[in-house]
């Protein structure tokens, strides 16, 4: 597995680098923000990319919106940032997973393997192409949201949450079902993600109806109007 590993300081990347090596990972280190985005759209393609969010450059915050509009490989921040608004805007943008420092090596491959196990479990789903609610269409084999011909761009997460939810619309799906399917069952993270993603979500659709909250026990897409599937 390929590793595209981004941190400025020396003092970190040496160890971790040679840590992940000992495991069997091959592990590329780019000390920038520039060199990051650069990296990730490179030949060999990253299979997951670490990323630390103080840059000499431009902000990770900022090369993780960049890679995310071209890229849809795994992105672990790990940062000494811990304040909540740090996670929440970075998973916002598009991170799969968040680790502050210190953390300890062997969490650090557990979530690895966690989040590219996730990644390369994706099952063709059952129903290619879902009409929704509201005049929304769910394409799964090309990951698009579309409403009246014009596409909703989504994040890798945003999208398997709806696709999750689309699987049937009007019932309702909890919250320990949603993180099990979408964020695996070896989640690691803070449960709150799941809010986030959601309110993204209905903001991006701009129907904050779509997805509706059962309070207590999770979320459902409204199916207020009859649902018809098809394969064309």
């Amino acid at each position: 597995m390929h590793v595209l590993l981004v941190e400025d300081d020396d003092a970190i990347a040496a160890p971790l680098g040679k840590g992940l090596e000992r495991q069997n990972f091959t592990v590329h280190r780019e000390s920038t923000g520039l060199g990051a985005v650069s990296a990730a759209a490179g030949t060999p393609s990253p299979n997951i990319i670490l990323l630390d969010l103080g840059l000499p450059d431009i902000d990770g915050y900022e090369v993780c919106r960049r890679i995310r509009s071209t890229s849809s490989v795994p992105i672990i921040v790990i940062t000494a940032r811990g304040e909540e608004i740090d996670r929440v805007l970075g998973l916002e943008l598009g991170a799969d997973d968040y680790m502050v420092k210190p953390f300890g090596f062997r969490e650090l491959v557990a979530r690895i393997n966690a989040v590219t196990r996730r990644v390369g479990a994706k099952d063709e789903p059952e129903e290619p192409i879902v009409p929704l609610s509201g005049g929304f269409v769910v394409d799964n084999r090309t990951r698009r949201l579309t409403r009246e011909g014009t596409e909703i761009v989504l994040t890798r997460k945003e999208f398997d949450l709806l696709a999750l939810l689309a699987t049937d619309p009007g019932a309702t799906f909890t919250r320990e079902e949603i993180l099990e399917q979408v964020w695996d069952s070896h989640w690691y993270g803070p449960t709150k993600t799941l809010d986030v993603h959601v309110a993204s979500l209905r903001k991006k659709v701009g129907d904050p109806d779509l997805v509706e909250t059962v309070r207590g026990v999770g979320f459902r897409l409204r199916a207020d109007e009859p649902v018809l599937r098809t394969d064309s």
